[in-house]
């Protein structure tokens, strides 16, 4: 047997169990394995079920989201009002975000409905095992025997749990740890593997990384809430910037080149996040007064200006190329044009070095991983 500690884990939770079971007796034991089949029957129920219930929910919600016209609260808003705008307007926008905020709320009311079912039906199934004595050579062993079982089941959800995070992080700190236990390997070839096919392998790290592209773009939101307050000389320059102009292209492209022309881009701000790990949280307000930043404070700046004079917009974050054959970090905008009804792309930080206001070939040099905000 090696020595590996996972293989240690899965032969204890069987032991406990199996002494667990010796010490409850025949009835006791009954009871117990009779109350986790059960219990794990429900919980698969309970996950179709809220599984399926999403499903159907999901297109109501979102339309009646649609429906309720959701507008941007006013800068002076509460932060409950504008958190509440960011919450129902990713729940409107998200697909993924929707279906598990609604499979949550029907799990826990089918399990909170089936919870006591449970209990009692457990109780009375093992109702005639109680007729068994509690002490004695025999009950002893049929609980022992039982609670082997009971370990066993206990042991394989463990496994499915280890599989789970193998097949989630390939790479991950423990992943090599856990493949070298010889019991985990056996069980997960003969046991888990059959039983889940391609579900937990390949369809479960596709889901989560599409679960966490969403999770960034509503982490990505909470500029609507910390950048909800325009401050009046961002307001005052937005106005005056866009005074001659008319139609939102115009305004929109005026603020791009204002933007992009008067912000110096932060070097200092660069470097000390690389090589300390020191990440400097500027506002807008703190952009325009020092008039330095990176390219997220240039797309926030730009995204309050521009709502300064109505503009819809967005900020988005994902990967920019650097010159040098690869990609980086960075953030840019989107903004709604209504007289062409289209969002174009535009990157401000990257005004000074060309025309990057709905250029042709924007997405060549630009990949979103999800941030939007808007």
């Amino acid at each position: 047997m090696d020595a590996n500690l996972v293989t240690w884990i899965l032969l204890i939770v069987v032991l406990f169990s199996l002494l667990q079971g010796a010490r409850r007796g025949a009835s006791g034991s009954v009871k117990q394995l009779l109350f986790f089949l059960v219990s794990a029957v429900v919980a698969i129920i309970a996950v179709v079920v809220a599984a399926l219930a999403a499903t159907s929910m999901s297109p109501h919600l979102q339309n009646w989201l649609i429906d309720q016209s959701l507008e941007r609260p006013s800068p002076d808003a509460s932060f409950f009002a504008q958190f509440g705008y960011t919450v129902l307007t990713g729940l409107r926008d998200l697909p993924l975000l929707r279906f598990a905020a609604l499979f949550l709320v029907f799990h826990i009311v089918f399990r909170l409905l089936t919870g006591l079912v449970t209990r009692i039906f457990a109780s009375v199934v093992s109702f005639p095992f109680s007729i068994v004595p509690s002490g004695g050579a025999v009950s002893r062993t049929v609980g022992g025997v039982i609670g082997t079982a009971l370990g066993a089941g206990r042991a394989l959800l463990f496994t499915a749990v280890l599989f789970a995070y193998c097949a989630l992080f390939p790479q991950g700190p423990l992943t090599d740890y856990i493949q070298q236990s010889s019991l985990y390997r056996e069980v997960a070839t003969e046991v888990i593997r059959p039983a889940t096919g391609n579900l937990i392998e390949d369809q479960l790290p596709v889901f989560a990384q599409a679960m966490s592209s969403e999770l960034d773009q509503l982490w990505q939101k909470r500029y609507d809430v910390i950048d909800a307050e325009l401050p009046k000389d961002i307001v005052q320059a937005a106005i005056s910037v866009t005074a001659n102009k008319t139609g939102d292209e115009e305004k929109a492209r005026a603020l791009y080149e204002w933007v992009g022309s008067r912000i110096t881009y932060d070097d200092d701000k660069v470097r000390a996040y690389e090589d300390e790990n020191d990440w400097w949280e500027q506002d807008p307000e703190q952009t325009f007064t020092t008039r330095r930043g990176v390219c997220i404070d240039y797309s926030r700046l730009y995204a309050s200006m521009a709502r300064a004079v109505d503009l819809d917009v967005r900020v988005i974050t994902g990967l920019g190329y650097d010159g040098r054959g690869g990609y980086g970090a960075h953030a840019w905008n989107e903004v709604y044009l209504s007289e062409q009804g289209r969002w174009v792309s535009l990157d401000s930080t990257w005004a000074k070095t060309g025309n990057w206001f709905d250029s042709p070939g924007f997405t060549d040099t630009h990949i979103r991983q999800g941030g939007l905000v808007g």
